[in-house]
């Protein structure tokens, strides 16, 4: 991506400056050559799109698609891609549905092909829809090559807020996140769990995050973050926690290599070089 987004310091400090000037950067982003070639293509030929099929066989199409969803990794995985679409979500065994990542559900479910007769590409708003996505995800992508904390931070924003709404059950949500790499990333180094904590079963980490979440946020729910003032908390934490972890990491070695050379510097002298 041609787009450069402005990153002014580091931190949370960071983050509040890019939050500041987002709304002028993803203009900027959306008015950059590329980005505006890639929306005016997408316009134009998305309606002639009726089968996966159809989706495959345009590679322009396909990139923008598979950005809006945060699945642009995948684009020269077409047979996979098409199974994904041609199943759909409505049955129980569709591909989608057993897949972890989430994401590959909600790619299927938005574009329709194996749901309904007719798919959503021939609904009046599903440009729109789907090219709001892809500023969102590929704003992102231009934060993340700079730092990317900031990336999950601003996926977490818009996600979590998504799935917070939802009339789901909170035990549904939190396995959303568990399921959810980078929305579980963003969760356990805010409540200050370890990455290890993946090899304990699926119960025990759900209690975990319901019990850290209720000692750091005052609640046990994923609804509350629904909540600007908690989003705001969450975010936060997740980059305070994140810079102190990178910091320690850093000075943990800088102590190693001083130690190596000191210990390079003891034994010349021993041997009287």
């Amino acid at each position: 991506m041609t787009f450069s987004p402005a990153i002014v310091g580091t931190g949370y400090a960071g983050w509040v400056a890019l939050k500041r000037t987002q709304t002028l950067q993803t203009k900027a982003m959306v008015n950059s050559a590329e980005i505006r070639r890639d929306e005016d293509y997408f316009r134009a030929k998305i309606g002639s799109v009726k089968t996966a099929d159809d989706l495959m066989n345009d590679r322009r199409l396909l990139k923008v698609a598979l950005t809006a969803f945060g699945l642009e990794g995948d684009i020269n995985s077409k047979a996979f891609i098409k199974k994904v679409l041609t199943d759909g979500t409505l049955k129980a065994g569709a591909l989608a549905n057993k897949l972890t990542d989430k994401q590959y559900q909600k790619f299927s479910a938005a574009f329709g092909f194996g749901d309904f007769s007719t798919p959503r590409t021939q609904l009046s708003d599903f440009a729109d829809k789907t090219l709001a996505l892809y500023r969102a995800r590929s704003l992102e992508t231009a934060v993340g090559e700079t730092n990317g904390d900031y990336r999950l931070a601003l996926n977490a924003e818009r996600e979590l807020v998504t799935l917070a709404g939802k009339t789901s059950s909170e035990t549904t949500k939190w396995y959303t996140i568990l399921g959810n790499t980078p929305l579980r990333t963003v969760m356990q180094t805010a409540l200050g769990l370890p990455s290890s904590m993946g090899s304990m079963d699926l119960d025990r980490q759900l209690t975990a995050l319901q019990d850290r979440a209720e000692a750091v946020f005052g609640e046990r729910s994923v609804s509350q973050f629904a909540s600007g003032d908690k989003m705001e908390k969450l975010l936060k934490t997740y980059l305070l926690r994140s810079e102190i972890a990178t910091y320690d990491s850093q000075s943990s070695s800088a102590s190693a290599v001083l130690g190596m050379l000191q210990q390079t510097a003891a034994l010349a002298r021993n041997r009287g070089l």
